[in-house]
């Protein structure tokens, strides 16, 4: 499992200062691979004025699962993030980066 034992936690948990999500320091945790994509997609979701429920119609993926990614409560899972790259026609997972090994 990507991330062991620290998947217990939240993601946004792992920060030392989990209210600065999604902008704390977490690398080199795989965490900040979740807190970028959080961030990238708040950003469009921002620049188009789309709301979560519109995410959700759009991309099959339930509208609790983007709330709780955008705020650092859940390690979206591989089928999640592609349903919401492909719903939105960008890239989400960060450039240069790879999964832990």
């Amino acid at each position: 499992m990507v991330g062991g034992h620290a998947r217990s936690a939240a993601p946004r948990e792992l920060a030392e200062d989990p209210q600065a999500w999604p902008h704390a320091d977490l690398t080199p945790h795989p965490a900040a691979v979740v807190q970028a994509i959080a961030a990238t997609l708040a950003g469009i979701l921002a620049e188009r004025r789309l709301s979560l429920r519109g995410l959700a119609a759009a991309s099959g993926v339930n509208r609790q699962a983007i709330a709780d990614l955008l705020a650092g409560r859940s390690w979206p899972d591989v089928a999640t993030i592609a349903l919401l790259e492909t719903a939105l026609a960008v890239r989400l997972w960060p450039e240069g980066t790879s999964a832990p090994r």
